[in-house]
């Protein structure tokens, strides 16, 4: 019986730059030292974006810190790493992204129930100045609100 992870590494910006259309969970294709450094939550996944080369989709910028009990065979922090998913999903995103204004973004990594690392991506459209303010301000309303309600 395996215990609950605790790995949930989030991009936090993802959803106050961009509106999110479809979301997805993609394996990634890691080296030994990586997914020991995942497991220690030493990752990040701001300023990383998702792109295609020829037919695979690859997760960029994305930010694995070097494992502290690794050799000579320790990974390259900022690596390209390699996305599974089912070419169906695949062939669609390919044909969503040839669409201006459209790109994928991971949104969430985690370790799921069998111990392999997971990327959630998302199709995302950017947001405007004029709703990122909206955003900002309903964050503020609610925060307001609740408030209110803890002081009586």
């Amino acid at each position: 019986m395996r215990l609950k992870s605790e790995v949930n590494i989030k991009n936090r910006r993802a959803t106050f730059d961009y509106e999110i259309l479809e979301r997805y969970v993609a394996g990634i294709q890691l080296f030994g030292t990586e997914i020991k450094s995942i497991r220690e939550s030493k990752a990040s996944l701001a300023d990383s974006y998702c792109q295609f080369v020829g037919s695979e989709l690859f997760a960029k910028q994305m930010h694995i810190a070097q494992y502290q009990f690794g050799s000579y065979a320790n990974h390259e922090v900022f690596r390209d790493r390699k996305l599974l998913l089912t070419k169906r999903e695949l062939r669609k995103l390919q044909k969503a992204t040839k669409d201006t204004g459209k790109t994928i973004i991971p949104l969430k990594m985690f370790i799921n129930d069998k111990g392999l690392a997971k990327l959630e991506i998302a199709l995302c459209q950017g947001k405007h100045s004029y709703d990122k303010r909206q955003a900002l301000r309903e964050a503020d309303d609610k925060r307001e609100m609740s408030r209110a309600l803890n002081a009586r």
